[in-house]
C-alpha cells in the first residue's frame, strides 16, 4: 500500500476532504500534515470500514466464469 493524500481517502469514501476532516476530528484520529502513510491509513480503514470503491474494485478483478457453447450439463 502506498501513501496517500486526504483528498484520495476522500474521493475512496465519495465524500469531501471536508467531511473526512470531520470523520477524523469525530475519532480522534490526529495526522501529520502532508501524505498520510500506509499505517495511518489502515488505522482510518479499521475505523470506518472499507470504503465502497475498495469492494467495487475486487469485483472488478474477479471475473464471473465463462461457459462453453453447448455445454448441457454433462
Amino acid at each position: 500500500m502506498n501513501c496517500k493524500t486526504r483528498q484520495q481517502l476522500a474521493e475512496e469514501y465519495a465524500i469531501s476532504t471536508r467531511t473526512l476532516m470531520r470523520w477524523l476530528k469525530r475519532s480522534e484520529i490526529n495526522l501529520p500534515p502532508g501524505l498520510i502513510c500506509p499505517r495511518q491509513v489502515d488505522d482510518i480503514y479499521r475505523t470506518f470500514g472499507l470504503p465502497e470503491a475498495f469492494y467495487e474494485k475486487r469485483r472488478k478483478e474477479r471475473r464471473p466464469p465463462t461457459f462453453r457453447r453447448g455445454f448441457a450439463g454433462r
